[in-house]
């Protein structure tokens, strides 16, 4: 294993975002159906070159973007236009509008609308505007609306989740995941628009997610709801390993919300905004956290059972990111300590040292799961976006 190096220098951070990318650069492009091919091994080997999930797209795209500004890379930038054009000419539904779910080469094998890969969409196309990507400006502007006519729904001031193809039938679930990561969007568009009603819209999102319905989840973020948002406290509980929706509170979910809560107040101050980030992160390390293997449990139940106990690359993202972003915030070394211990157990169980990037999941005692590295969705998006966001706490990223 490589030495144990200075977590939180400016050098680590880009080294290791450079690494991500070599991954993935430039072996993900996808020539023959444009868009990025989405799964592989541990050694970079392409195990599927026909399935295209509109996460992984939209994912790619924020990772190449955002690199193409973060190390002055044209050909990074070309490669996100190149996602561009993958989900404007071939996810995106030319009948109906919105965003194809599940792509087989050029062919949707799941049209289904989902308010969590649009909030990507949005996503994408904020950070390809700020790498100057032409005509994503435009596509911003055009999926708020598409949002506004097909998923809020404003008299619970929440998006819902799923809808058929062509908008008639709207599935009774609603969740948090979706109007998390459109918190996430809505602060992207922010930044790349100045355009005040995305701020708005993140603010709003933020209160009713964290405060109001948190209200009647022990004040902290469930994930599951009915149509209604009265909480579902039994949603999937014969499934806690669900990819896109566990049973359980998800730790690495309230540390997210901690660093979306952060970086909301820069833009917005507001009274309620330290206090609940403080809340949700220090219940999820007290609920996760384990003190034989080290690293953090994946969910629990609201008896306070742990349900997962295995350990996913993208919680410890999440967390790592946080107690930086708290450290930034507070003054206070004891979230550095955090961060440290954190990334002490990523460095020597979830990081692949010999190929680069993460392992996607461990056994409680730090096991791999599978020689599938990047599944569909993984793109290894969250170390990227973390390493990024903790150079912006540190002042080394705009």
């Amino acid at each position: 294993m490589k030495p144990i190096p200075d977590f939180r220098s400016k050098d680590f951070l880009l080294a290791h975002m450079r690494e991500i990318m070599d991954f993935y650069h430039p072996i993900c492009l996808n020539e023959e159906d444009g868009g990025y091919y989405n799964e592989y091994r541990d050694d970079g080997f392409i195990t599927d070159r026909k399935t295209q999930h509109l996460v992984s797209t939209t994912r790619f795209i924020f990772n190449y973007a955002t690199a193409a500004v973060l190390f002055e890379r044209p050909d990074f930038a070309e490669a996100a236009a190149h996602g561009v054009r993958y989900l404007d000419e071939v996810h995106r539904d030319p009948e109906h509008g919105g965003y194809y779910w599940l792509m087989r080469g050029r062919d949707a094998v799941d049209a289904t609308k989902h308010c969590y890969g649009h909030a990507f969409v949005l996503l994408a196309y904020a950070t390809a505007m700020k790498a100057g990507i032409p005509g994503t400006g435009a596509r911003v502007s055009q999926t708020w609306d598409l949002l506004e006519n097909r998923f809020w729904e404003p008299d619970r001031e929440l998006y819902k989740d799923e809808v058929s193809r062509d908008w008639g039938a709207t599935s009774p679930y609603r969740g948090q995941n979706a109007n998390m990561h459109m918190t996430e969007a809505m602060l992207a568009a922010y930044e790349a628009t100045g355009e005040i009603r995305y701020l708005d819209r993140a603010e709003t999102l933020a209160r009713r997610i964290c405060v109001e319905l948190a209200a009647n989840t022990q004040d902290v973020v469930w994930e599951h709801y009915r149509q209604d948002w009265s909480v579902d406290w039994d949603y999937n509980k014969d499934d806690p390993k669900h990819l896109f929706r566990p049973y359980g509170y998800q730790p690495g979910h309230m540390t997210e919300w901690t660093k979306l809560l952060l970086i909301l107040e820069r833009y917005r101050p507001q009274d309620w905004l330290l206090p609940k980030a403080l809340l949700l992160y220090e219940t999820a390390l007290a609920k996760s956290a384990d003190l034989e293997f080290g690293g953090m449990h994946y969910s629990y139940g609201p008896e306070g059972k742990l349900y997962d106990l295995d350990k996913y690359h993208w919680v410890h993202c999440e967390t790592i990111a946080a107690a930086a972003a708290l450290a930034g915030r507070t003054g206070r070394e004891r979230y550095w300590q955090d961060y440290d211990r954190l990334w002490r157990y990523s460095w020597r169980h979830l990081i692949d040292h010999e190929y680069g990037c993460w392992f996607r999941i461990l056994s409680p005692d730090g096991v791999k799961q599978s020689d599938i590295k990047s599944p569909s969705g993984k793109t290894d998006y969250h170390p990227f976006g973390a390493c990024y966001e903790i150079l912006r706490v540190l002042g080394e990223a705009q």
